[in-house]
């Protein structure tokens, strides 16, 4: 496979060039687990998935992949987390890295998206679904992801 370049690291953020239709996948990446999340074909509704229990690179990228072509994903969204005043901090780094890494990787565009308070609300929704702190643990990764998805839509 040829390598890709990314000559211009902010095209990560570059909206105009997703494509028009089709599913998008989105990943809440965490140092244990990486939460991850799928829209309808037509990008009205979100639904978290089983999170990927996070080991090495290989075999993140081995599970995303297979995922993104079970569910013929157009675009990956990655959460930026990014700290309360908007700076960067140093899991803002790895994010980015993490997504230059998929972008060289995979066929499909990938985006970053700001991911700022997904966590937090994520478990009040899983608590107001009634689930307790332990059955939330499991839960509230992708159910980030899928809040970071749904963002990423309302800017399209």
């Amino acid at each position: 496979m040829q390598q890709k370049e990314i000559t211009n690291p902010l095209e990560l953020t570059d909206l105009s060039t997703v494509p028009a239709e089709g599913r998008i996948v989105s990943l809440d990446p965490g140092t244990k687990r990486v939460g991850v999340a799928v829209c309808d074909e037509l990008r009205f509704t979100t639904r978290p998935l089983p999170f990927i229990t996070r080991t090495s690179w290989k075999k993140l990228l081995v599970e995303v992949k297979t995922i993104l072509a079970e569910l013929d994903a157009k675009a990956l969204v990655i959460g930026l987390p990014l700290r309360s005043d908007g700076g960067e901090s140093e899991m803002s780094s790895e994010a980015r890295s993490m997504a230059r890494r998929f972008s060289l990787s995979l066929e499909i565009p990938v985006y970053l998206q700001d991911e700022r308070v997904t966590s937090y609300e994520a478990k009040s929704r899983l608590w107001q679904r009634g689930l307790d702190v332990k059955e939330s643990r499991s839960q509230v990764d992708s159910e980030a992801a899928a809040i970071i998805l749904s963002d990423f839509l309302d800017r399209l």
